[in-house]
Parts: structure tokens; sequence; C-alpha cells
């Protein structure tokens, strides 16, 4: 079994392309290029591109898309043994604007996918020996009750095998029923992981509090071991019984694309954690990657290998 395990859905993303496409709504955009996408893929991709080995489980439609995300996903050397398929369900994908500065426009067509349909007895035969630590996206349990309750039993297996769980809230409010919802089940979520790592603004919508050292507190509480708060540009706080600190960000020479900084940060940290660095060292791995990632256009395009890391972070 691979170092890392994760659950997730992969998506096929069309982001804007070209000059002409600048700051227009998605509506109007006529050009598009196809990347390899989805929270969970970006973590993959940036740990595969370190030399770690990564599982990923998931259920893809029999279609186009399907096969594009699975050869895209072998030919990043991740794993593919625990990916089903169906004939009854496409595989999601999302559109992607482009933007001279901000955040930009996604829209999803990823209802009734292949992998909200994710059968929860695909998990029986799951083999975790091996695996080191497990990453899990607030993400999949959101898109339906059968993914909810797939993540809930992995967790339990995981939890059953004494495997470290680092757990991204990845807030997506528009795939939950209400934000009720979303903020009750991500927390529970979140209190059954060893390592917590929600931004600052979805601190605020968890927790209630835009401090850092509350935020962090909210977690601790419920016997999470370390909280890291991201906070773009300025790093990292991280928050554990023994203490707290700042670990800051690297500097950007210029902000192409900001999605996938977030997944970039987790790669970074996992990939410290697996090769026993220290927290603080992991942290300052995963701020190089996110800064790294903002500077190219897709999701995980700018994610480097250990000599480009190496190289970025002497600078």
């Amino acid at each position: 079994m691979s170092e890392v395990i994760t659950i997730g859905e992969p998506l096929v993303l069309f982001g804007a392309a070209g000059a002409d496409e600048l700051d227009k709504e998605l509506s109007e955009v006529k050009h598009f290029e196809k990347y390899l996408a989805g929270a969970e893929v970006n973590v993959c991709v940036g740990l595969s591109r370190l030399g770690h080995s990564v599982e990923y489980i998931t259920k893809l439609g029999e279609d186009p898309f399907g096969i594009f995300i699975k050869r895209n996903l072998k030919k990043e050397n991740i794993g593919t043994d625990y990916i089903c398929s169906t004939n009854d369900y496409p595989t999601g994908f999302q559109l992607k604007s482009k933007v001279s500065k901000g955040d930009p426009k996604i829209f999803y067509f990823r209802k009734n996918s292949a992998a909200a349909h994710f059968d929860i007895n695909d998990l029986d035969n799951l083999d975790l020996k091996g695996v080191k630590c497990a990453y899990i996206s607030g993400i999949f349990p959101a898109l339906s009750e059968s993914t909810r309750k797939s993540v809930y039993k992995l967790l339990n297996s995981i939890k059953e095998n004494n495997i470290p769980i680092i757990f991204d809230p990845n807030l997506r409010p528009q795939l939950w029923a209400s934000r009720e919802e979303m903020v009750k089940t991500i927390n529970d979520l979140a209190f059954k992981c060893d390592y917590v790592m929600p931004g600052i603004g979805e601190g605020l919508i968890l927790t209630g509090s835009n401090k850092k050292e509350e935020i962090a507190d909210f977690y601790l509480k419920k016997g999470v071991k370390f909280v890291i708060i991201k906070l773009g540009e300025k790093g990292a706080f991280v928050k554990s019984k023994e203490g707290s600190y700042l670990v800051e960000g690297f500097k950007v020479d210029k902000v192409v694309d900001t999605v996938g900084a977030g997944d970039g940060f987790a790669a970074g940290f996992i990939s410290g954690l697996l090769e026993e660095l220290s927290m603080r060292d992991s942290i300052r791995r995963g701020n190089a990657i996110g800064a790294l990632a903002v500077m190219s256009p897709g999701d995980n395009d700018g994610y480097p290998s250990k000599k480009e890391l190496i190289e970025f972070m002497k600078l």
C-alpha cells in the first residue's frame, strides 16, 4: 500500500485560456484549456512529485472524462487500485474563469456524478498496511449521503489502525443543503482528526471567531493535536498544547491563479511529516508550495519536484 491514502472526487477542469478571456464572465468565455483537478487530486499530485506514494479512492464514470482522469492520475504516479467505475453516472467537471486579481469564479457540473454515488461497500476490501498517514477533505462528504457515510467509515478504519489523519475543511457551501449542516458535519469530522488546517476565513465560519488563537483552541479542546491556520501570503499559524507560533510565507512576484494554493500547502506539509521534518519546517515547506501554486494557471501545474522545491526555498 502507498504511504498516503485519500478519498475524493477528481474533476476535469476547463479553465479560461488566453488573454482575450481575462476577466470575462464564464458565460462569455469562448476558449478553455483542459486540466486534471479536484482538491484531493491536487494533494496527490503534489506529494507524488515530491517522491511520495499516494493511493486515491473514488468512483468515475465510464466516459471520456473518466478516461482522461485515470490516465492522468497514472501519469502522475498516483495509485488507482481503489478507483471504481460506473456506466450509470457521469464524471464530474468544472469551469474556471481567468481573472487579473482575486479568486477566479468556479462553476461545478458534479450533481449526481459518479463520485457522488460512491458505494460505502467499496471500502470493504481496503488494505491499510503500510499507510503512514491519511488526508481527508471536507468536500467529499458534501456530495451525498453515501459519500458522507463512506468518509466516516474510512475515518474509523484509519483510526483503528492508529494512522495520523490530516483534515482540510475545504468549505464548498454550494455543495451543502445548508450552512448549518456544513458547519456541524465538518466540525464533527475535524474533531476525529490529528491535524486540522482551516483557512482564516473558514475558521470564522466554523467557529464563529476570526481570531487565530480562538479558532485553534476550539479544535484543541476537542482533542485535535495540531491546528494549522492558513493565512495566505502571511504564512501559517500553528498551535498545539505545547504552544503556538507563526511560520512566515514566501514572496510571490505575480499571482496568476489562487486555486490550488491550499492543496499545495497540504502536500508540502504532509511531505514534511513523512520525511520526519519538524512541524515548523513541514509548514514552511507547505508555504513554499502554496506560493509556487499561485504563480501558475492550472490548479496543480505549479507544484514542484523535490529539486525545484529546494531551489525555491533557498531564494
